[in-house]
C-alpha cells in the first residue's frame, strides 16, 4: 500500500542553508495494515506524513501509494491523488467555518469523487458522538468537537490510506478511546491502510505495530536538535 525509498528531506534555514530532515531508506504500510508512529517532539513525524500525502515535496526519493508514485506527480496531481486516495487527520483540524459540521464532512467526499453521501456523514458524526452538534459551525464547537469532526471527514472519502496526526492531541480524555475506537474499527471494516503518528503511550500500547521516527531516519537525533524551527 504504502512504500518508501531513499526518501529525502530538508528546509532551508533564514541564513540560506539546508538543513536535513529526513533521510529515511526503507519503510512501507501493508494494505488494511495500522501503524503507529512514534517519536520525540520536532523529530520531523508531521513533515513525513506531509511529504506521504503530497502536500510538502520531498527532496529526493519514492513514495509509492497504492501503486502511484506520489512523488512524481505535479502540484494540481497530488491534489487529486489525496482527494481519491487519502484521508488525512491534521493536528490543526483546517475544517471550514463557513461551513457546518455536517456540511464540512460531506465537502471531504466532493473533493474526492463530487458525490454527496449525507447518511454517511451522518453516521461518522453520530459515532463520534456530535449527532446533537452537526449542524454547528467549527467556531460554536469546543476544541475537542472540531477534531472529532476532523476525524469523520478524513473517513468520509472511504480511503485506500488514513494519515493521522495526533487524533487525540485536542480531545478530552473522556473522549479519547472512542476516537481511537472509530479510527481503527472503521479501517478495518473497509480495508483502508492506517499511520498514526502519537505521542500518547496508551494509544501506541493498542498497536501490533509501533515504529519510532528515530528508528528509521538517518538523520541523527543531534543534528535534529539544533533545528531553529519545529517542523513536526
Amino acid at each position: 500500500m504504502l512504500k518508501i525509498e531513499e526518501l529525502k528531506k530538508s528546509f532551508v534555514q533564514r541564513n540560506g542553508e539546508r538543513l536535513p530532515i529526513l533521510h529515511i531508506p526503507k519503510f512501507s504500510v501493508s494494505a488494511g495494515e495500522q501503524v503507529v508512529l512514534i517519536g520525540r517532539s520536532g523529530c520531523g513525524k508531521t513533515t513525513l506524513l506531509h511529504v506521504i500525502a503530497g502536500i510538502r515535496t520531498a527532496d529526493e526519493g519514492d513514495v509509492r501509494i497504492d501503486n502511484v508514485r506520489v512523488t512524481s506527480l505535479s502540484e494540481a496531481g497530488r491534489d487529486r491523488f489525496r482527494a481519491a486516495k487519502l484521508g488525512y487527520v491534521f493536528q490543526t483540524f483546517n475544517l471550514l467555518d463557513g461551513f457546518t459540521a455536517v456540511e464540512n464532512v460531506v465537502l471531504g467526499m466532493t473533493f474526492a469523487r463530487g458525490k454527496k453521501d449525507m447518511d454517511r456523514a451522518k453516521r461518522l458524526l453520530g459515532r463520534v458522538g456530535l449527532s446533537h452538534r452537526m449542524h454547528h459551525r467549527p467556531s460554536d464547537l469546543s476544541v475537542g468537537e472540531q477534531q472529532r469532526v476532523a476525524v469523520a471527514r478524513a473517513l468520509a472519502n472511504r480511503p485506500r490510506l488514513l494519515l493521522a496526526d495526533e487524533p487525540t492531541a485536542n480531545v478530552d480524555p473522556a473522549n479519547q478511546q472512542m476516537i481511537i475506537d472509530l479510527i481503527r474499527e472503521t479501517c478495518v471494516e473497509e480495508q483502508v491502510a492506517l499511520l498514526m503518528v502519537t505521542h500518547a503511550t496508551e494509544v501506541a500500547e493498542q498497536f501490533q505495530r509501533v515504529d519510532r521516527l528515530e528508528n528509521i531516519n538517518l538523520i541523527g537525533s543531534e543534528q535534529q536538535g539544533e533545528r531553529s524551527i519545529d517542523h513536526g
